[in-house]
């Protein structure tokens, strides 16, 4: 059965596109590059710019959204990462 299209099949895994060896490969790939001290390093400092950052309620919507696309990207990487180490 296949699903309607909603206009959110951007949202969709990147399995679909790549394969699941691929994505696996990927994943092991970004275990081993956020391993490294300098790694770790870059990776806390995108969490700090990211994760652990909030807006104010002045904030615009553009704000607002650019901040959770960026937190996406920072959340995408550690799950990545994640399955790469076996953790998924």
């Amino acid at each position: 059965m296949s699903r309607p299209e909603s206009g959110w099949t951007w949202l969709d895994a990147p399995a679909a596109i790549h394969g699941d060896e691929a994505l696996l490969l990927l994943a092991r790939q970004t275990a081993r590059l956020f391993a490294t001290p300098d790694g770790e390093a870059v990776l806390q400092h995108l969490k700090s710019m990211t994760l652990d950052r909030c807006l104010g309620p002045e904030s615009g919507d553009n704000a607002l959204r650019h901040l959770e696309g960026q937190r996406h990207l920072v959340l995408h990487l550690l799950a990545l990462a994640a399955r790469g180490r076996g953790g998924m």
